[in-house]
């Protein structure tokens, strides 16, 4: 995303393919019906590898291909509508627009083909799909299409096939590690009551959908106000940002499972524990990445090598300023969800979908990509703002003291020092000399201030082994 799409791709180019992936799993991410909800929930009771798991595999199968039914058949009568609104600004993705059809039809399979392997419990392999081996189909792609091997449609097409080609792959998988049935045992669905397992994952998928509009909707949304180059400079400026909450996804991996058995013991003390701790820590964490980010973001542009990048500088500052909020609210997430209430999360996350919209609809024509950056940022500091009302109210829980305005006093003052540090004339030296006056002057102040103790003590116990 920060080096090969810049400088294989021109930046319209890159609003397109992101324009596509981005309006493609946002349908796929609802067509299933909630099937990879429901296989992640269910399939425990279905599971018989003698028999065939009754059949789960087919009935797997059944909501995702009538959902794409549904749901090719709607775009297909609303593609002249959906076209009116992008030909003006993004021409060029009305131009393919028609691949949006396999594309949305692949993500959605290959998100309950997962969900079906997860349950098998073999997450590797898939994981190896999605995280490397598409990855560099795509880098050989983007290579072949610069160096001019393919052309532009032939790139699309090869772009959408490497999608097709993971589903296939996990289709192959399965039948190789499982022994799949197509046929279904409707005597033994009919006492799993399939009408449970249908409202559950369409209430899933609504909050799937809300859950991933964050992510894709601002995208999909630019198309229509903005020429497709600006939609590639945001999408590139926007995924800066995710690095910062790299230690959150780290950190909720563990808390999950810690909260969720602190809750069936009804241990409040432990919960109010981990939750101050991981607001504090992840803030931290999330202040210094937000500074050697933003701090060092015009050395990035200028390795990127692209002036028009330039563009995108407060994006990078507005969304990482949500995100920076997003990690000093804690793994709130995992409470609310882990809880006897975790229904009221689904629907702070609907509440979240439309307030979206709505942020995007308003700043987007106004102030474009730096529109669409706030609307993202002030979405998921409402989120984040409403998820801990919903803590405080129902288990009187917070996670703020006066640690946390130390922090960001910390934050601050580091920021006003580290900006006065001249640029290098090379960027690389630029961006490693600044980001070693941040660490040195952001952790002299969080040791200074003691905010935290037990890295003091160890210190001092060291220096004492020492002599």
């Amino acid at each position: 995303m920060l080096i090969i799409q810049p400088l294989f791709l021109t930046t319209e180019e890159i609003g397109l393919t992101r324009v596509l992936f981005s309006f493609s799993a946002l349908v796929a991410t609802f067509m299933p019906f909630g099937m990879n909800s429901i296989t992640l929930k269910y399939f425990p009771y279905f599971r018989n590898r003698d028999k065939g798991h009754y059949g789960f595999f087919g009935l797997m199968l059944i909501l995702p291909i009538a959902g794409f039914a549904c749901f090719s058949t709607v775009l297909w009568l609303l593609k002249g509508f959906i076209i009116s609104q992008y030909s003006e600004q993004s021409a060029l993705f009305t131009e393919y627009f028609y691949y949006i059809f396999p594309l949305t039809f692949f993500l959605s399979l290959i998100s309950v083909l997962n969900a079906y392997s997860y349950s098998l419990f073999k997450t590797s392999f898939p994981g190896l799909l999605n995280d490397v081996i598409v990855r560099i189909l795509s880098i050989g792609l983007f290579t072949l299409y610069f160096i001019k091997v393919i052309d532009r449609d032939q790139f699309i097409m090869l772009f959408t096939s490497i999608y097709g080609l993971q589903f296939i792959t996990l289709i192959v998988y399965i039948f190789i590690i499982d022994n799949p049935s197509f046929k279904i045992d409707h005597a033994f669905l009919t006492e799993q009551q399939p009408r449970q397992m249908i409202k559950f994952g369409l209430l899933l998928s609504f909050a799937a959908l809300s859950s991933l509009g964050l992510k894709y909707l601002d995208v999909v949304m630019l198309g229509k106000y903005v020429p497709l180059s600006l939609v590639g400079i945001y999408a590139i400026c926007s995924f800066i940002p995710t690095v910062i909450e790299a230690p959150l996804s780290a950190l909720e991996k563990i808390g999950l499972a810690k909260i969720s058995e602190a809750w069936s013991k009804n241990n409040m003390e432990d919960i109010r524990s981990i939750y101050f701790k991981s607001s504090k820590y992840l803030f931290l964490a999330g202040g210094l990445f937000f500074l050697l980010i933003n701090l060092n973001i015009d050395a990035l542009f200028q390795i990127i090598a692209k002036k028009e990048f330039a563009v995108g500088k407060y994006v990078v500052l507005i969304i990482s300023t949500g995100t920076l909020i997003n990690m000093a609210t804690g793994i709130n997430d995992s409470i609310i969800f882990t809880s006897e209430k975790y229904i009221y999360g689904t629907y702070l996350l609907i509440t979240l979908f439309f307030i979206a919209i709505v942020n995007n609809l308003i700043f987007i024509p106004r102030f474009g990509i730096n529109g669409a950056a706030f609307a993202t940022a002030l979405s998921a500091v409402v989120f984040n703002m409403l998820k801990f009302l919903f803590i405080w109210k129902n288990f009187h829980l917070q996670p703020f003291n006066r640690q946390t305005i130390l922090i960001a006093v910390v934050i601050v003052v580091t920021y006003l020092l580290a900006s006065q540090v001249p640029a290098f004339s090379l960027p690389v030296w630029s961006i490693i000399i600044k980001s070693l006056v941040i660490t040195i002057i952001y952790i002299a102040l969080v040791m200074g201030l003691r905010i935290l103790p037990n890295y003091q003590q160890f210190i001092q116990d060291f220096f004492k082994r020492d002599k």
